[in-house]
């Protein structure tokens, strides 16, 4: 009988705060093409003729606010889950990261060289989307087909609305709630619009109206509309107002339309319509990293406060709570049966 393993895979991250490591990773990570979609040509030009030239050493700084002895957070918190998911399956789990190491062929290696031949890989993106679940699945095909032939990959789909992430994840926003809050706000890593309407091969998405549907075509490619949905389910579950709800897009890059309404100005205008207190959380990631514990809950501060907030409170992510780990033992125990009925 074939032999079955885990493998978890998140976004990536630099192997230190080091300018040239930076400089490294944001190389690999800009210069894929579902991150930034031009034709090569122009894509080089914009990251390694512009972007390389001064984000590095910006960036090296922002990794230094969130850096922990241990390492980076977000490959920190993926060993952790790892480990735990570990103790509650009897299938080895091995980590790997789209951009930099452990590489997804590492992890790939690392299982195979277990005398494993069929993998349920796990990219850790709760929403769809061509610069995170669509490049790992095509990134892990590229490495499959190159290099392991022999192995079977079965690929865990977004979860955004099951009921088993949702109340974990309303749960975990409960109990971090402060006592008194004027605002939730659920702030998403933003994207191009273009990436929304590349990814629909149903041709059907109109983001001025079709992300509130109940039901459309091109829903199981959104990410906008996957994002309003996980929103909508959580503060069902939480039992708020929807005119206590907020939900924004963070991390825009470049001059191209992303969609709206965008975190930054959001942030910055809201004491304006009486949100002093505001509380803000992230759930298009599952791991603290660079976005939410700089971006988020540093700038995204002094944005709030500057603009004349009062309190700003950030929910972490997940991360390696118990009641996640149990969702993503049951996630992969779904799809390691599934290979028992093809």
């Amino acid at each position: 009988m074939d032999k079955k393993g885990i493998l978890l895979v998140n976004l990536g991250s630099p192997r230190s705060t080091a300018v040239n490591d930076v400089k490294e990773y944001l190389d690999e990570f800009l210069m894929d093409e579902r991150v930034i979609d031009y034709r090569w040509i122009f894509r080089a030009l914009l990251v390694q003729g512009i972007i390389l030239k001064t984000r590095p050493a910006k960036s090296a700084e922002a990794y230094k606010t969130v850096w922990t002895d241990e390492g980076s957070p977000l490959i920190v918190i993926t060993e952790k889950i790892q480990k735990k998911l570990q103790k509650l399956v009897d299938v080895p789990v091995e980590i790997g990261m789209r951009y930099a190491e452990p590489s997804i062929e590492t992890g790939i290696q690392k299982l195979v060289d277990q005398g494993i031949s069929e993998i349920v890989l796990f990219p850790l993106y709760p929403q769809y989307a061509m610069s995170t679940t669509e490049t790992v699945i095509e990134k892990a095909e590229e490495v499959r087909k190159k290099k392991f032939p022999k192995v079977k990959i079965n690929y865990i789909q977004p979860f955004y609305n099951r009921d088993i992430y949702i109340n974990c994840l309303a749960e975990s926003i409960r109990e971090k709630l402060p006592e008194h809050f004027d605002a939730l706000q659920f702030s998403y890593h933003g994207v191009p619009e273009r990436h929304i309407y590349k990814t629909d091969p149903t041709k059907t998405c109109n983001l001025n109206d079709c992300c509130s549907r109940d039901e459309n075509p091109s829903h199981q490619f959104c990410y906008r509309h996957q994002c309003y949905k996980t929103t909508q389910l959580v503060i069902e579950k939480l039992n708020l107002p929807k005119e206590k709800t907020i939900v924004s897009f963070q991390s825009r890059l470049g001059k191209d339309k992303w969609i709206e309404p965008y975190t930054d100005e959001t942030l910055e205008t809201i004491s304006k319509k009486g949100v002093k207190n505001l509380a803000i959380v992230c759930p298009a990631f599952v791991s603290d990293c660079l976005e939410t514990l700089e971006e988020i809950s540093v700038e995204g501060k002094e944005q709030f406060m500057h603009g004349g907030g009062e309190s700003f409170h950030y929910i972490p992510c997940l991360n390696d709570e118990d009641r996640w780990i149990e969702v993503v033992k049951i996630l992969c125990e779904e799809k390691l049966n599934d290979f028992y009925l093809v």
